[in-house]
């Protein structure tokens, strides 16, 4: 019988989560790095690249791969021959876990879990409580599977009940483009079947944990209904030629994975969950006879992976930029920005909006009038670092403050992740303003462009206070020109027209 100390897994669900904060899985960055070297489109190789080259970067430096260090799930698998020295149930002790993890002081841990969801939304400033599933099993170990996962890919999960008779894998191709690219694609899609509607969300989150093998399953062939459906959503997800950050190209996922459950004959539950580009989670056992002991990685698993300024690449000054340069850029151009940025997400934008309505007016010191947004929250600096690491969250949620943001206070520009609505593109082409879009999942490599960082209003909502970035060289996309020339709508329709032409020679 192996008695599992509370100190042993208190410290190893601690170590897990700081380990998977900046060590991406090898399987991962593999599958990356195959998608790197046949990817066609110059702009979703040059994403690949940057996601590369920032998981490099978060090895070496022990600083987390994104600014959203995630909500922590936990699989506890419980052997019955198991005995616990502990006072604490399993949910006290991973949250003890979680708290030391996400506030150690060598590697803070971004706290973005809020209580009172439906109401005041007050950040628990320690990344507790996380989401514990425990099962019973035969056995005397204790089997561990921790991950972290971003808001922006766990936002565009989806939930069908189908007719026992309905294709499920029509239904994720259907449903695939109605994400977008918060997810931050290419990325791992987790399939749960079966069940009932909240077990089969269990099954598909838990899938995710599973190692990437569609290439190896590929090679061998299919065997069970559910490796055929795998492969079957794989190749009708990658037809689709969203890409890289949506932008068009021959990788949308890396990987589909699979579980099920019986269900009853009246129903057909599927839920999808998809894994982002700063996919994290790592698995470990224990049997009692101390801490787990996570192996660490070779830096050489990594590619050597650079991302080149091109000819084509701008540099823009934006502490001088006018209106009229603004106006030169064209979608799809890749713009370097340097100088002063505002920065501002969902609770500032909701400030904002009540200050404008109360006719009270912006803070003091807070000047939109010429210049850009970037929509982020960014982790706290250590050390010499001017700030955390620092990459976009997802625009779309600041839609429905665009049109008051640039109508009310002069804004030029946003600067986000993924694409933006109908509404929103129309009212950029209509304000003549412009969307730059930072890649997702390169949250490291984006501080590195960070020079000074100061707060300058709404101190208090911590992360998502309004700083003042002073930046050099900050890679971007413009997304939406100020004709409203979109990319994430021009990207994925032209490479799925050159995919399936590309399916047709070949079959010719």
């Amino acid at each position: 019988m192996a008695v599992i100390s509370k100190q042993d897994f208190i410290s190893s669900v601690a170590d897990a989560l700081q380990y998977i904060s900046y060590y991406h899985p090898k399987d991962f960055v593999d599958a990356m790095n195959a998608a790197y070297e046949r990817e066609a489109n110059p702009a979703a190789k040059d994403a690949i690249a940057q996601i590369l080259i920032n998981s490099r970067m978060s090895a070496q430096g022990h600083r987390p791969l994104c600014q959203d260090t995630g909500i922590v799930t936990c699989f506890v698998k419980i052997g019955m021959q198991v005995q616990w020295d502990s006072d604490l149930t399993v949910q006290q002790m991973v949250d003890q876990g979680v708290r030391q993890a996400y506030t150690n002081a060598d590697n803070p841990l971004r706290a973005s879990i809020v209580a009172d969801p439906a109401g005041a939304r007050k950040n628990t400033r320690d990344n507790t409580p996380s989401v514990v599933h425990v099962e019973m099993v035969a056995g005397d170990t204790v089997e561990v599977f921790v991950a972290a996962k971003g808001g922006g890919s766990e936002n565009k999960s989806k939930m069908v009940m189908l007719n026992p008779s309905d294709d499920i894998a029509a239904w994720v191709e259907k449903t695939l483009p109605t994400m977008g690219a918060g997810w931050c694609p290419p990325g791992v899609l987790g399939i749960g079947i079966g069940g009932t509607a909240e077990k089969a969300g269990v099954m598909a989150k838990e899938s995710l944990m599973e190692h990437i093998d569609i290439h190896e399953l590929k090679a061998r062939g299919a065997e069970t209904t559910e490796e055929k459906l795998r492969l079957e959503i794989f190749e009708r997800a990658n037809k689709l030629g969203i890409g890289a950050q949506g932008l068009g190209g021959l990788t949308t996922v890396l990987d589909v994975k699979i579980m099920s459950a019986p269900t009853h004959a009246a129903s057909k539950p599927v839920v999808m969950i998809p894994n982002c580009a700063a996919t994290r989670h790592v698995h470990f056992t224990l049997d009692g006879s101390g801490p787990a002991e996570l192996p660490v990685p070779d830096l050489a698993d990594w590619p050597e992976v650079t991302w080149e300024v091109g000819e084509s690449v701008k540099r823009v000054n934006l502490d001088s930029i006018t209106q009229e340069e603004m106006l030169q850029w064209k979608a799809g151009d890749t713009l370097l920005l340097n100088g002063k940025i505002l920065t501002g997400r969902d609770a500032a934008h909701k400030r904002i909006k009540d200050l404008l309505d109360s006719g009270q007016g912006l803070p003091d010191g807070v000047d939109f009038k010429g210049r850009f947004i970037y929509y982020v929250g960014p982790v706290d600096a250590v050390g010499d670092e001017v700030v955390g690491p620092a990459g976009p969250t997802t625009a779309t949620r600041m839609d429905k403050f665009t049109d008051l943001m640039l109508e009310q206070t002069g804004l030029m520009g946003m600067i986000g992740k993924a694409e933006r609505g109908p509404a929103t593109v129309d009212s950029i082409a209509k304000h003549k303003a412009t969307y730059l879009m930072a890649v997702g999942g390169a949250a490291y490599l984006v501080a590195k462009a960070i020079k000074q960082s100061r707060v300058v209003a709404f101190e208090e909502l911590g992360m998502e206070a309004i700083y003042e970035f002073d930046v050099k060289d900050m890679p971007v996309t413009v997304a939406v020109d100020s004709s409203g020339n979109n990319v994430h709508q021009t990207g994925p329709a032209i490479w799925h027209a050159k995919i399936e032409e590309m399916d047709t020679k070949l079959s010719q």
